[in-house]
């Protein structure tokens, strides 16, 4: 057990510049802020705005969360707003490791699969976004793991029966109806494989439904109270029926999770999809227990239904990578060295293992200067360190759990040395910096009017700003007819605004108009 939390105090201590230093980013982050700035302004928590337009995309309990901690400390705190992906990815990975302990008794292979989890490409990357899924995905993972202790006859029955329902509305109260969708289809393909269908009500029965459908009466009452017919109606069809048959937003074909798997699991997508591919091809000898069937049947049917629905993101097939990746590890200490084990492996360790030597050649942001340059080379050299001695391990001493760990490791050090350099691309990720220069320019100027031209997702500056952005467009620029004011666009269109003088953040510019 000790080893184990040791294991997430060293990934804290590894991400914690990051969810520290870094700024929000404008695509979703600064939205969501500027959502529950609006929510509280208004006196709101069920019916959302942004930017004055209703907001019924998402279930109140993830905004619910920013504006505890608005009220909090009276502004908006990375590191609070962080917690709530980053313990939820904690408890994920604590999860299933007690879980599998029965099937995964070594326990070097027991910190590997952690690994495995804690540092695939999409996993690691929603651990420290802000964003709801992780926390989707923890309530999901929670509700399945009581769903196999009732089958199995194990602790409480009582007590799981009730916290089965009350773990699927959490996940439903935390991104939508997705949050019932997989479970529910993970646990029908189970039962099918596992010709125990007719068992089906036993576990989805009248407490599980009652839980349920109390839940919403509850959440829906107090929207229609709050919002009205109109709003209600926008949450119960067009975000959720018409997205998932003829989406609006992020409409994708039916193979676009076929390509997004292999980037989204990186560095460890050809392990765990060959691992995986080998396993179902000799079934028999690989899969033996109920629970291995229980992952492979959520991991498969989470595939298949999102893959159906209309909108689709990378992130979106999040809760189905805890499954597979942990499918794949009970598979591993029975698989033998072999080359084609180890290539898989090594290619993309190798990929990784080369960025020391392709830093000069990459588009280092303006704002990097040299102590931040500095940063991103030991950080890459200490990811090629941990890669050489991988290599070492997993072939001369033939270790392929120690190799996984040497890489993971490596990866966790390199994300340690080079956050501390974030404050100075800051700029470049969110509009921190930009709007605080922006702040101090209309000062100084006696303005009180912002612009911008060119900038993407300029709303939610309205979190730092305290007011309202106008977003100009083409004509508007030409024109020339603008009240004085302050605006912002990229450095890069300013031949657009001969003899102006420029106040330059990052690849951004402010201009007196």
């Amino acid at each position: 057990m000790k080893r184990e939390y040791g294991l997430f105090l060293f990934v804290l201590a590894a991400v914690l510049p990051v969810i520290i230093l870094r700024d929000f980013t404008p695509s979703n982050e600064l939205r969501y802020l500027s959502i529950a700035d609006e929510a509280l302004a208004n006196g709101n928590f069920f019916t959302f705005t942004n930017q004055g337009i209703p907001y019924a995309d998402k279930p109140p309990l993830y905004l619910w969360i920013v504006m505890l901690g608005k009220w909090l400390f009276g502004r908006h705190v990375m590191w609070f707003l962080s917690l709530f992906s980053l313990i939820p990815a904690f408890v994920i990975a604590d999860v299933m490791n007690r879980w599998t302990r029965r099937e995964i008794r070594a326990e070097e292979w027991r910190t590997a699969s952690q690994m495995l989890l804690l540092t695939s490409g999409l996993f690691l990357g929603m651990a420290v976004v802000l964003r709801m899924d992780m926390l989707m995905c923890m309530f999901i993972v929670l509700a399945i793991h009581t769903f196999y202790k009732m089958e199995k006859g194990e602790g409480d029955r009582q007590k799981n029966a009730w916290l089965f329902p009350v773990y699927l509305f959490l996940a439903l109260f935390t991104k939508g109806p997705v949050g019932i969708l997989v479970p529910l289809a993970g646990i029908l393909t189970y039962l099918l494989v596992t010709r125990r269908i007719r068992t089906f009500f036993a576990y989805w029965g009248w407490k599980t439904w009652g839980v349920l459908l109390a839940g919403c009466a509850l959440w829906f009452g107090a929207v229609y109270l709050e919002g009205g017919y109109e709003y209600l109606d926008n949450l119960l069809f067009h975000q959720t029926i018409d997205r998932a048959v003829n989406s609006f937003h992020h409409e994708e074909p039916f193979y676009y999770y076929f390509i997004a798997i292999w980037y989204s699991l990186a560095p460890w997508s050809l392990l765990l999809v060959g691992v995986g591919m080998a396993a179902v091809c000799r079934w028999h000898r690989f899969v033996r227990t109920d629970l291995q069937k229980l992952f492979f049947s959520v991991f498969v049917a989470t595939f298949v239904v999102l893959s159906c629905i209309s909108s689709k993101l990378q992130v979106y097939l999040i809760p189905a990578y805890p499954f597979l990746i942990y499918f794949v590890a009970t598979c591993l200490p029975r698989v033998r060295w072999n080359r084609w084990l180890a290539a898989s492996i090594a290619v993309p360790a190798a990929v990784l293992g080369l960025a020391v030597f392709a830093l000069p050649f990459l588009p280092l942001p303006d704002d990097l200067r040299l102590s931040g340059r500095i940063l991103a080379y030991v950080a890459a050299g200490i990811l090629t360190l941990a890669v050489i001695r991988a290599f070492y391990l997993l072939y001369r001493r033939k270790q392929t759990c120690r190799s996984i760990q040497m890489v993971a490791v490596g990866l966790f050090c390199a994300v340690f040395v080079g956050g501390w350099a974030l404050p100075q691309v800051n700029s470049e990720i969110g509009y921190r910096k930009l709007c605080k220069e922006a702040k101090k320019v209309a000062k100084e100027q006696g303005l009180d009017t912002y612009y911008t031209w060119k900038v993407s997702r300029p709303e939610g500056m309205d979190v730092y700003l305290h007011q309202d952005i106008r977003k100009l467009t083409e004509e508007e620029v030409k024109s020339g007819t603008l009240q004085p004011g302050i605006l912002m666009l990229p450095k890069s269109r300013l031949d657009q605004f001969p003899g102006k003088e420029a106040h330059l953040v990052g690849k951004y510019a402010i201009l007196i108009l």
